[in-house]
């Protein structure tokens, strides 16, 4: 039994955890980023405003698993051309495919507040295999009575295996916009059941 200012929390192999639950992504308290390399020289940073996400805590934590939704069309660099090219059919084709997907298939590793989560991420209409690396940051409760827990999330994909290959030579070699691209995710869960 936890009093109202302590989270409903247990021991799992040297590690403070949620209880069994879902959890929901807080939008307030959330980041959905990447990176991509331009021109061969230098790094953009973006990220997509609008995400939801699912996280379902299993008795057994290697068994809990996430669903999750990303508006395309929210997507921000910070410069309203790029991100206008970034929308349109040459990538990501907001108006074809509202959304990217993923939903997770499994907990492949975990080493102590870390864990390597395989799933499947649609982008456009392809669905590729991916492993998120995930670090476990904590639980607590809110003010507001709320159980909660943090997390960040790591991976790197080949953006052309999800058939966003438009790119531009540049003079002197290369191209205008890297194959790999790091996404990166931060974030609060909030017990919903």
């Amino acid at each position: 039994m936890t009093s109202s200012t302590e989270a409903a929390t247990r021991e799992w192999e040297g590690l403070t955890i949620p209880t069994p639950g879902t959890y929901a992504l807080d939008i307030a308290h959330k980041r959905v980023g990447f990176v991509a390399r331009h021109m061969m020289v230098s790094k953009v940073r973006g990220e997509f405003g609008e995400a939801a996400a699912t996280i379902t805590v299993a008795e057994d934590p290697m068994q809990s698993s996430v669903t999750a939704t990303i508006q395309a069309a929210s997507i921000h660099t910070g410069t309203a051309d790029r991100d206008g090219h970034l929308r349109s059919g040459d990538f990501l084709d907001v108006e074809k495919y509202p959304t990217l997907e993923f939903r997770s298939t499994g907990v492949k590793s975990r080493h102590g507040n870390e864990f390597v989560l395989l799933g499947e991420l649609t982008i456009k209409d392809v669905t590729r295999q991916v492993e998120l690396h995930v670090e476990f940051e904590g639980v607590g409760r809110s003010p507001y009575g709320q159980d909660i827990f943090g997390f960040a999330a790591k991976t790197e994909i080949d953006r052309e295996e999800f058939g966003l290959t438009w790119n531009v030579a540049i003079e002197g070699g290369g191209v205008l916009v890297g194959k790999k691209v790091k996404i990166e995710i931060e974030g609060e869960a909030v017990r919903q059941a």
